[in-house]
């Protein structure tokens, strides 16, 4: 059985709509695939019809923006109730300050390359959840930069003078309301140290004391030795262990089903969530 527990589609900074991810899922014959963009679930109900039509199992998640003590950290929030009031107030939140810090670094951008926030509005299409890709998609259609990653390496680091903080809810608390929604907490990608920073050891014990269920191994961005490290994490203190692609359609060159996750673990997921794999 192929599995992949982590993809984007148009509903946040993917390429294709929910459907369209699912029919390419089932297309790159995954049995299983997950949806999870980032900090909304608007695109869960387009998914599930599609994949009752072309026949793949749905997992409907979210990925949840998160801080640790001033880290940007990423939660995989699985089969949680999507009408939970207190985690739809704190998406909600996020979304309003990822669109505030776009403004600005379109800004800030403006006063140096050629672009406007109606460019990026342009690339948002129907995305609930609008931010830095977005951007990078305005940039490479005006000719700035070649293609997205080209564009998060130049002008969109964390660390350039373009960047601008948003708000997003300590990642202990995360976890905690991602659990109180009768979600399945996994940290995504937590050792892709190319990124920028990312978290010490001693935040996993922190996290899976709040409720941490699994830990995000089988990951492009994270080296033999990061997986190495991580399922050394997990195994002490009992995590799950996941895989997934990370998919954006044409916005990444991430493939569907480049990182699996094992049947096993799925179903361990599935006997936590509140919400059903759609079958």
């Amino acid at each position: 059985m192929r599995i992949d527990l982590h993809a984007h589609s148009s509903a946040s900074d993917g390429t294709q709509t929910p459907a369209e991810l699912v029919a390419a899922a089932a297309a790159a014959g995954l049995d299983v695939v997950a949806l999870t963009d980032h900090d909304t679930t608007v695109g869960w109900d387009a998914a599930a019809r599609a994949a009752r039509d072309v026949g793949i199992a749905l997992v409907r998640g979210t990925e949840v923006s998160a801080r640790w003590r001033g880290v940007s950290v990423h939660l995989l929030s699985y089969l949680q109730d999507p009408t939970h009031e207190a985690l739809v107030r704190e998406l909600e939140r996020t979304r309003d300050a990822r669109l505030g810090r776009a403004r600005r670094m379109v800004e800030l951008l403006a006063r140096d390359v050629p672009i406007t926030w109606q460019d990026v509005v342009a690339q948002s299409d129907d995305a609930v959840t609008v931010g830095r890709p977005h951007i990078a998609d305005a940039l490479v259609a005006n000719g700035v930069v070649s293609t997205r990653d080209a564009a998060f390496a130049r002008l969109l680091r964390a660390d350039g003078p373009y960047h601008v903080p948003h708000y997003a809810p300590d990642a202990a608390d995360a976890v905690r309301a991602i659990v109180a929604a009768g979600g399945v907490p996994v940290f995504a990608h937590p050792g892709a140290d190319a990124r920028g920073r990312i978290v010490p050891d001693e935040t996993f014990d922190e996290l899976a004391a709040a409720g941490l269920v699994g830990l995000e191994v089988h990951h492009r961005d994270h080296s033999p030795a990061q997986r190495e490290r991580l399922t050394a994490l997990a195994d002490r203190l009992g995590l799950l262990v996941t895989g997934g692609s990370d998919y954006h359609g044409a916005g990444k060159l991430n493939e569907l089903g480049e990182n699996l996750t094992r049947p096993e673990t799925l179903a361990a997921i599935e006997e936590r969530g509140t919400s059903e794999v759609v079958r």
